[in-house]
């Protein structure tokens, strides 16, 4: 994976005049074509009353559309605010299965400072799929999407 040529490609788009919602859908298409262990990959969005919703993304449909905080994977990361890398699902007491072929998940929040805007959700059929460079390149684009998000957020409050 090159996050940095998916960042640049993202700024890019956005430069070029990208709605927001190209922009994410963008970021989720080119996450998951950077790895081939990346099975499902996709952005659930935070909503105020604190359930995450499902956005843009790649993979099997997922029963899990809304997921409240604390729940799951997803809903504890938003709960603790830290990313949270599952080597082996099997051995996770608050694991929600989206398919039962998952062995492994990466969840990476986007965010600016304690300002928790989205989430990126990574899983693999692979047990022990994300070593700490996949790690560190999706949280890279996690920090551009917090970028953006931030910057949709700005361009709404002035309309």
């Amino acid at each position: 994976m090159d996050a940095a040529a998916i960042c640049t490609q993202l700024s890019h788009l956005q430069n070029s005049g990208a709605t927001f919602d190209e922009l994410l859908s963008h970021a989720v298409r080119l996450l998951h074509e950077s790895n081939e262990r990346f099975d499902w990959t996709g952005i659930y969005e935070l909503d105020p009353g604190q359930m995450l919703h499902l956005g843009p993304f790649i993979g099997a449909p997922t029963d899990h559309v809304f997921i409240a905080v604390g729940h799951g994977v997803c809903g504890s990361a938003v709960a603790e605010g830290c990313n949270k890398n599952i080597p082996d699902v099997s051995k996770e007491p608050n694991y929600l299965a989206c398919s039962s072929a998952t062995r492994s998940e990466l969840v990476v929040l986007i965010r600016d400072g304690d300002r928790i805007y989205a989430q990126i959700d990574i899983d693999s059929h692979q047990v022990d799929a994300f070593d700490s460079s996949i790690e560190s390149g999706v949280e890279m684009i996690a920090r551009w999407l917090a970028g953006a998000y931030h910057s949709d957020e700005v361009q709404k409050q002035a309309a």
